[in-house]
């Protein structure tokens, strides 16, 4: 991923082109199909869980076991082990959904407001009444009785196609070999019977061939269907996304209004400790070769030498300044030319990929502009990579940056590495923030930003 303008690339070549491509794609795609349907059957056990629970606590509320447990205390216990797996099945359901299938699903969750309990037993017990009176808890014990019924059928459908089409396949030729032997000996057939032939047999060949190609062929639609009819149940209502929006908006004004006070924080210590500082000097400076102008030329004439020397110092500090509040190659040239500056300034070798037709509003490109710089420094300073690759480019009302490199892997936004704080920038424009850094490497870090591009030389919205 370089920084370098590249040749546009050709369009992407057909998948029925590429018969090799859409089989691969059909057959994992079918083998994740039978992983949901597993998953389905699995889902079974905390329904019926949760259906002897419920039956502990109805019909046997004042009857005790015969260890001395109260049969009510053993029914609630069933049902939140059973709500607490159809929780984990509903929330993997959700990662494999947005993995296999393409198919995003927010969690709808509610959370327990902090600092609503005193302590750690009213804290878990909150939690408690918090996840059985949550409407999204029940929607995930609805999806796993309506999946394990019956969902399952449609990630399960093409390779029971495939399946019987190869059946019906080895069959026919079978049939084929049978009659075309040499050693085959007809038998008498009653009068008006025609003889056997291997018409038949072609026939069940060509339709085993034909439902084998059809499995393989609709399976990855299928298993998108699948994850829509997830994320029907799985996702958040209307109330709950809205909810949820509410949530994101706070915490990411929050975050903005912080990050904002600090920045300001910074400017003034910054100017209060170097240009401010080096203009006061200049002052003093200025006043006492006044004094010694007309007793000591000489030494009034390296005071104001030297009071040259701080103004330009102070003016590089100045520069300095402003083009860490906002670059200038960003204002004038564009997100695109500005990271092929950081690359091209970068210790660590950068290539950059990709171009931009327009420009994203200011405010997105700065926060792009300062990602990309936080992603560089993390990696000369942390990685010990040798190559890094950008990629930037905009596509489907999307503004996509990723940043790879071949370093030693381990980054973690929770370890205070920079990736937090990227986060947070890119939150305040509904932007996400990916990272995969598995030990050893490599570590591939991935932002979207939705954003429209205006024509190069606006940035409005």
């Amino acid at each position: 991923m370089s920084g370098v303008s590249t040749p546009p690339t050709l369009a992407p070549e057909p998948s029925w082109r590429r018969p090799g491509r859409w089989i691969g794609a059909g057959l994992l795609a079918e083998a994740r199909g039978l992983a949901l349907f597993a998953l389905a059957l699995v889902g079974l056990i905390p329904v019926a869980g949760l259906a002897l629970g419920l039956d502990l606590l109805v019909n046997f509320g004042g009857a005790t076991v015969d260890n001395g447990l109260d049969r009510r205390l053993l029914g609630l216990v069933v049902m939140l082990a059973g709500a607490a797996v159809v929780r984990w099945q509903a929330g993997l359901t959700r990662r494999l959904a947005g993995q296999w299938c393409g198919v995003a699903i927010a969690v709808p969750y509610r959370q327990v407001p902090p600092g609503a309990a005193a302590g750690p037993w009213q804290h878990r017990a909150l939690r408690v009444r918090v996840v059985l009176a949550d409407p999204a808890t029940w929607r995930d014990l609805l999806w796993a009785v309506v999946n394990a019924c019956g969902g399952w059928l449609l990630a399960l459908f093409p390779a029971l196609l495939t399946v019987g089409g190869v059946f019906v396949l080895l069959r026919g030729g079978l049939g084929v070999g049978l009659a075309s032997h040499p050693l085959a000996m007809p038998k008498p057939l009653p009068r008006g019977i025609p003889g056997p032939g291997n018409r038949g047999s072609v026939t069940l060949v060509l339709a085993g061939a034909a439902l084998a190609v059809a499995g393989v062929w609709i399976a990855p639609h299928a298993l998108r269907g699948y994850g829509r009819f997830a994320a029907a149940l799985l996702g958040p209502t209307s109330k709950a996304e809205l909810a949820l929006q509410v949530r994101h908006l706070a915490r990411t004004r929050s975050d903005a209004i912080d990050s904002g006070a600090a920045a300001m924080r910074r400017i003034e210590r910054d100017l209060h400790d170097g240009a401010q500082a080096r203009l006061v000097a200049m002052g003093m400076t200025l006043q006492v070769a006044e004094q010694l102008l007309d007793s000591d030329p000489a030494a009034a004439r390296a005071l104001l030498a030297e009071a040259r020397t701080s103004s330009a110092r102070a003016l590089a500090e100045l520069r300095n300044l402003v083009r860490g509040i906002h670059p200038p190659v960003l204002a004038d040239r564009g997100l695109a030319e500005a990271v092929r500056a950081l690359a091209l300034d970068s210790p660590v070798r950068a290539q950059l990929a990709g171009d931009l037709a327009g420009r994203p509003p200011a405010p997105v490109e700065s926060a792009a502009y300062f990602a990309v710089s936080e992603l560089l420094a993390n990696v000369s300073k942390h990685a010990a990579a040798a190559r890094v690759w950008i990629d930037i480019g905009h596509e489907h009302g999307m503004l996509r940056i990723g940043v790879t490199d071949d370093g030693r892997g381990g980054a973690d936004p929770a370890r205070g590495t920079g990736l937090a704080g990227i986060e947070r920038r890119i939150a305040a424009f509904d932007g996400v923030v990916a990272v995969s850094s598995p030990m050893g490497g490599p570590t591939v870090v991935n932002m979207e930003i939705p954003c429209a591009l205006s024509s190069p030389k606006t940035s409005s919205c």
